[in-house]
């Protein structure tokens, strides 16, 4: 899992900022050096959350989120993007943008609608711009299956994968956090009709920044240049091992534990 080569893939990460560390950013940027990546990032909102919930969401100047993305792939030259929290209708359309400019680089888009906890965190101006722009210019999009129906406005995972293909997005990732089953099941849709699926064992905890933790995942094995597939796969074991040796950090849901290979030598 750990990447120990000098030449270190270097990650976009455009999202919220989470203080607890949990989720966000933060998460983005420990998976990513889990990997022998580096992770620059663009903060598209500030929060007041912790382990417990989000309070409020402070969407952050689509200018300046801008600004500050074309700044960093000028400097830094990213091998791919990934996309969490944008906090506003205008901040889809820079990313979109961005896309169109920069096709070459893949781009993860983890569709954040609500915390880990339930809270609605995008509202109906950003849910139309992911409908209609951010998904159609996404390499891989990464729903749980709550986000994947209020995309969609469907119920079944597949029939939901086949309309945001249909949307423009190359592959899909649903996952099965949100069930009540005994494992967890992940399944990968690809437009050429690929179809791959996942079962884990569903851990009994409660964690924050899960998905975080796996979008980023999948990103800095693309950038390192892994096939689809490879990176889905590998991310969702590097994932799921995370969450089985999470710690507590608050009160409530449980943290991943991004770097759990370094206490397992």
């Amino acid at each position: 899992m750990i990447n120990d080569s000098p030449e270190r893939a270097v990650v976009l990460c455009i999202g919220g900022h989470d203080p607890s560390g949990g989720a966000g950013i933060m998460a983005d940027a420990e998976t990513i050096a889990a990997h022998g990546g580096f992770a620059v990032s663009a903060i598209s909102a500030l929060t007041d959350q912790d382990t417990c919930g989000v309070r409020a969401i402070h969407a952050q100047p689509a200018e300046q989120l801008e600004a500050q993305c074309r700044t960093l792939i000028a400097d830094s030259a990213p091998r791919a993007i990934k996309v969490g929290l944008l906090g506003s209708s205008r901040a889809v359309r820079v990313i979109s943008t961005l896309a169109d400019e920069h096709p070459e680089l893949p781009l993860v888009l983890d569709p954040v609608l609500a915390s880990g906890t339930g809270q609605r965190v995008a509202d109906a101006a950003v849910l139309n711009q992911l409908r209609h722009n951010l998904i159609a210019r996404s390499t891989l999009v990464t729903p749980n299956l709550p986000e994947a129906r209020t995309l969609t406005d469907l119920q079944d995972p597949a029939r939901c994968a086949e309309r945001l293909l249909g949307s423009g997005a190359r592959w899909v990732l649903v996952t099965g956090t949100h069930d009540t089953t005994e494992h967890v099941t992940n399944r990968l849709y690809g437009r050429s009709g690929a179809r791959h699926q996942w079962d884990w064992p569903r851990l009994p905890g409660e964690y924050h920044g899960s998905g975080c933790t796996l979008a980023s995942a999948i990103a800095v094995r693309l950038a390192r240049g892994e096939s689809m597939v490879e990176a889905v796969a590998a991310a969702q074991e590097y994932t799921w091992n995370a969450l089985d040796q999470a710690f507590r950090t608050g009160r409530c849901q449980l943290t991943p534990n991004r770097f759990y290979a370094q206490s397992h030598p």
